[in-house]
């Protein structure tokens, strides 16, 4: 094997035997429950990396079901997402996630730096409630729940509000342990099709854990739950900022 041959191959790891195929990503019958709500603003601040500026003390808990998935399968995810703006566009840091399925794991913390760990996160439909939930290390950490398809939403307004942008801290160690990327990444969703919206009354439950702490960001108050359905594409991101350009 030449170094020619190694460079035109290295795209992920393991060189022989890549964990995930290369992107971008299309996901059909992506379905979320999201609850969206108020939180605590001084906790808040201090998660938020600059150059990211807070817009409210509002926090987006999401579980997804991703039942097909590019090179991915199927599997589930939970986790945070902070309102935020760069340079005044509005858009969102992903502060948070859980998933079941080491793949996506994989493609997502080295190729995006999306902040991914392991978990077991379920979302599903019991009569007349949309259920989600998340385990970690064998204990209930989350668990939302909203009532089923009560009010249809604007799919439109619901397709804009997918495409804005997302922000990713992404962090690579050199070999000695010390940083050699360490960028806010900037990526959107693409291609978006809504298949349906809905809202409904939602409540959201969050249990303190040492190593999945989802928890620091308290439920202050329930500000709506979405129930959405929709094939998309996730492209590959962008630098937006780069901290070891910049540092004095």
């Amino acid at each position: 094997m030449t170094e020619d041959e190694i460079r035109r191959n290295a795209f992920a790891m393991p060189f022989h035997n890549p964990a995930f195929p290369p992107g971008p990503y299309r996901f059909v019958d992506r379905e979320y429950l999201i609850i969206t709500y108020r939180t605590d603003p001084d906790k808040l601040q201090k998660l938020i990396p600059a150059p990211l500026k807070l817009v409210e003390p509002i926090v987006k808990f999401e579980f997804i079901n991703m039942p097909d998935s590019t090179g991915f399968g199927h599997y589930c995810e939970a986790g945070q997402v902070i309102p935020v703006t760069l340079d005044g566009v509005a858009g969102g840091y992903v502060h948070s996630m859980y998933l079941n399925d080491h793949p996506p794991i994989a493609a997502g913390r080295e190729l995006w730096g999306f902040p991914k760990k392991l978990g077991e996160p379920e979302l599903r439909v019991h009569k007349d409630t949309l259920i989600g939930t998340l385990d970690y290390s064998d204990y209930r950490i989350a668990t939302g729940t909203m009532g089923y398809k009560h009010k249809t939403l604007d799919p439109e307004a619901v397709r804009k509000s997918m495409g804005t942008p997302s922000y990713l801290l992404k962090i690579i160690p050199h070999v000695d342990g010390t940083p050699r990327i360490c960028e806010l990444v900037q990526y959107s969703l693409s291609e978006i099709t809504i298949k349906g919206a809905w809202s409904g009354p939602g409540a959201l439950e969050l249990n303190p854990h040492a190593l999945a702490p989802i928890a620091d960001l308290p439920v202050l108050e329930i500000l709506s739950a979405v129930h959405v359905l929709a094939d998309l594409t996730l492209p590959l991101g962008t630098v937006a900022h780069d901290y070891l350009a910049t540092r004095k």
